[in-house]
């Protein structure tokens, strides 16, 4: 019979958990990392519930611990941050299963091992339901500050790859006939776009190789039309998006209409992408520097109004955790 966790108690599975930590790290009460000098610390937390941000419909246990870490990583990318470690916080049901967990942990060591992270602390309760609750701890120099709140006329809005895959994938997962006409390197594709996303910490390096001030921006997790209306509200400026420039690939369109594409990549989220805000001759040798489908979609504008075209946006369109 599989194990749950009420049948080995909170100090069997903490034993179980701490062998996904550095043992030089674990055991105190609280852990300990060095952040090198003139550098800034970056945390970010976010909390994932059963049944709101997975189900075992659309995801495994590896699966939800990869976007776990991959969710908070995006965080860290999004400050023009590198990782430095994370704290686990588990809610769980006592009939949940062990292998579950420990599948869990599995993936979410698979994700940091991708960017040289580790798991450095945690804590784990009784709940309801379950959830997971990371803090994702990062470090940058001042001067390399990504903030939403440094936009100025004139910059180039850049986006580091497609958006509208992972709603794509989620759409297919729950309604797997939708995509019976479908190639399988097409399903596959938006699949893997919603189950293992990919933060976009790896192009950091090329940006940082083209300008090294702070510059604006923020990660699309919750769409790609949110992003960029959230970066003008905090900047107190606006934008001029051409929708024709916003990527949509050939995944994308074989699964659906182009329409349903565009609503998709706008307002579909958790594509984990960065939307960037350069001076054009940067953004444009950015672009050409890391590829695979990063763009200019538009610029900023001193009018304080986003516009997709003739259409003009309201934050109200971007996804709201406790709107309808």
């Amino acid at each position: 019979m599989e194990n749950s966790i009420k049948d080995i108690g909170e100090q069997g599975l903490l034993k179980i958990l701490q062998q996904f930590c550095p043992p030089e790290i674990i055991g105190d009460d609280a852990a300990i990392l060095e952040v090198k000098n003139g550098h800034s610390l970056v945390v970010t937390t976010d909390v994932l519930v059963d049944g709101v941000h997975f189900s075992d419909l659309t995801t495994s246990p590896e699966d939800v611990g990869w976007r776990c870490v991959a969710a908070n990583l995006s965080d860290i990318a999004a400050m023009g941050a590198k990782p430095l470690g994370i704290t686990v916080g588990l809610g769980l049901p006592p009939d949940t299963s062990l292998d579950w967990v420990i599948q869990l942990y599995e993936g979410m060591t698979y994700c940091l091992k991708q960017y040289d992270t580790v798991i450095v602390g945690g804590d784990i309760c009784r709940s309801s339901v379950i959830s997971v609750s990371i803090t994702a701890l990062g470090s940058v120099l001042p001067n390399r500050i990504i903030s939403r709140f440094l936009a100025k006329p004139g910059d180039a809005i850049v986006i580091t790859g497609c958006h509208g895959l992972s709603r794509a994938g989620l759409e297919l997962l729950l309604h797997p006939a939708k995509g019976k006409n479908l190639e399988p390197n097409s399903r596959n594709i938006l699949i893997q776009a919603h189950q293992r996303p990919k933060p976009r910490l790896d192009i950091l390096d090329s940006l940082w190789n083209l300008t090294d001030y702070s510059i604006a921006g923020m990660d699309s997790s919750d769409g790609l039309a949110d992003a960029v209306l959230q970066i003008c509200r905090c900047s107190q400026v606006g934008a001029k998006i051409n929708q024709n420039a916003i990527p949509l690939p050939y995944a994308l369109r074989n699964f659906v209409s182009d329409e349903q594409a565009l609503d998709y990549a706008l307002y579909g989220g958790e594509d984990f992408e960065l939307v960037l805000c350069l001076p054009l001759e940067i953004a444009e040798a950015f672009v050409e520097t890391i590829g695979q489908n990063a763009a200019i979609i538009g610029h900023i504008t001193a009018e304080k109004e986003v516009r997709i075209n003739d259409r003009l946006l309201y934050l109200t369109e971007g996804y709201q955790h406790f709107s309808h």
